[in-house]
């Protein structure tokens, strides 16, 4: 199943890599994230997906990678794929000096906005911007991604009526999930 086909699914894929050597602190955790972003980045890459974000948490043994693929959405079997790939990297690479689970996701379907591609490839559709400094007197704001211009996004609220937005204002932006209601069965 797609992620997208059932608007309250979700995909994480989990695998646990045992190591037998203790936590060290001989490598920064901000270096060992960089290579662990780059190393994910090839799996991706090399599955025509692209790399998301990664998370790395040493101290709850924890590598979590999340993958998009912008043209259709993400399956379990690119997750499974990437989480294959990236496994088999990791061990060979010796990255991390602990065991650690390493789980594959997708963003989301409450994903985050992160810049002006990603307010283009999901407009018209539901979206909660957090603001610094608030606009027209709030400080979060809810409504349908509208054009994208000049470095601003327009904001259509309830009721039709549009704002326009410095994407420079914008401190986080987050898809909303929508469930479509449907007719009741008789």
């Amino acid at each position: 199943m797609r992620a997208g086909g059932n608007p309250l699914s979700f995909i994480i894929l989990s695998t646990t890599t045992a190591g037998v050597r203790p936590m060290t602190t001989d490598i920064a955790p901000e270096r060992i994230a960089g290579e662990l972003r780059e190393l994910a980045r090839t799996a991706a890459d090399g599955l025509g997906l692209e790399l998301f974000d990664v998370e790395y948490r040493p101290r709850g043994g924890l590598v979590r990678v999340f993958i998009d693929r912008p043209a259709s959405e993400v399956s379990i079997e690119d997750c499974a794929a990437v989480s294959e790939r990236l496994s088999a990297a990791l061990d060979a690479a010796d990255l991390v000096p602990h065991a650690f689970r390493l789980e594959v996701s997708s963003p989301g379907l409450d994903r985050p906005l992160r810049g002006p591609d990603d307010y283009r490839r999901f407009r018209g559709r539901l979206a909660r911007l957090v603001l610094a400094p608030p606009a027209d007197g709030r400080g979060d704001i809810t409504g349908r991604i509208g054009e994208l211009e000049g470095g601003m996004v327009r904001l259509l609220l309830d009721g039709g009526q549009g704002l326009w937005l410095p994407l420079s204002q914008v401190r986080q932006g987050r898809l909303v999930v929508e469930i479509a209601k449907g007719k009741k069965k008789k």
